[in-house]
């Protein structure tokens, strides 16, 4: 997401209270190629609090067209003079012991308003942390062939999401199969971008109503505490171990998902090795029933239809995540993404 010091439309104080609003425990806020120090931090309204975390989306400004954009979160200094070497800007991120996420690693250009293709095109980089698996305006500006579709999704925001790309999900699979871990989170994007078609005028899309959509859910050891330096340790560290899943909150609230794996040793869950040896028992969770499927390698090995609960049993190595459908405004909507297990043979 962005604020005024680049091209969103608001100050991180705004921005903080809409998700307060949305209930929300924290944001990662990421202006274009400038680090803005001095905002981090918890913002309070009432008995009501939020955690802003200063991160960076970087990509070269000189390259036409523009492509690569990096999240980068918890670096702590200025990385965008780095830019123009996108494995370097990476190897630069690591050594700071910061993380960095591909940004909407495939998206259509919008010829319709001037907006180009910004996919990600260096694909023979190592070590970064994850990639974007669903961004929210990515998907929007995939929808838009003309400006009369443009003015019903504008107005009508909550018929957008459908799920992220198929090509960045075989992208992930093809990446995990491989033997990377790399962890999947789900971005908004959001600009909160003012605009008007004659006498037409609206606002691209609220602050507020992207916090109600595609979130990523993380999992930490122990509940925030209101420590702002100990909070933001344990957010990094969930996302640096991929211990979350990406969710779309606007049909059905996705709190309450679980996926774990059964081992010998004990409970684990995504972003977690396991062994093979004993055999896995994988449980899955949904907060409410819905279509579930379990895939292994790229590959989908199971699906439910209206369950809550699912179980599934292997002996057999693989990379395991879930995915979750729902059923809204007439249309078989993505709901819950998790990331990985690894069961290592």
């Amino acid at each position: 997401m962005h604020t005024r010091f680049s091209d969103g439309h608001a100050c991180h104080t705004e921005i903080a209270h809409a998700a307060i609003q949305a209930s929300l425990d924290a944001i990662i806020i990421t202006d274009h190629n400038v680090w803005v120090n001095g905002f981090e931090g918890y913002v309070q309204e009432g008995r009501r609090r939020v955690l802003v975390i200063i991160g960076e989306e970087i990509h070269d400004q000189g390259r036409q067209p523009q492509k690569s954009h990096l999240m980068v979160f918890g670096a702590n200094r200025e990385l965008s003079t780095f830019a123009s070497d996108p494995q370097l800007l990476i190897d630069k991120v690591r050594q700071s012991d910061g993380l960095s996420f591909l940004a909407h690693p495939f998206e259509d250009a919008l010829p319709t308003f001037g907006e180009t293709d910004i996919s990600w095109a260096d694909w023979n980089v190592n070590g970064y942390n994850g990639l974007e698996l669903w961004n929210g305006m990515s998907e929007f500006k995939s929808m838009i062939k003309n400006k009369a579709q443009a003015i019903f999704y504008a107005f009508y925001p909550q018929y957008i999401a459908v799920g992220p790309f198929h090509r960045t999900l075989q992208k992930w699979d093809e990446l995990l199969s491989s033997g990377k871990r790399i962890v999947a989170i789900g971005g908004s994007d959001a600009h909160a971008t003012p605009m008007s078609l004659g006498p037409l005028h609206r606002v691209i899309f609220p602050y507020r109503f992207h916090f109600s959509a595609i979130n990523t859910h993380l999992f930490t050891p122990t509940p925030l505490s209101g420590d702002g330096i100990a909070d933001r340790r344990l957010i990094l560290d969930a996302l640096r171990q991929g211990h979350a899943f990406v969710g779309y909150d606007l049909p059905a609230s996705t709190r309450g998902f679980r996926f774990t794996a059964h081992v010998k040793e004990g409970v684990f869950s995504m972003g977690d090795e396991v062994s093979a040896r004993a055999g896995v028992t994988f449980q899955i969770r949904l907060p409410h029933k819905a279509e579930c499927r379990i895939i292994q390698d790229g590959r989908v090995i199971k699906t439910w239809h209206e369950r809550e609960v699912c179980t599934h049993m292997t002996t057999q190595p693989g990379v395991f995540r879930v995915e979750a459908y729902i059923h809204y405004l007439g249309k078989r909507r993505g709901w819950i993404f998790s990331n990985p297990i690894y069961v290592r043979p």
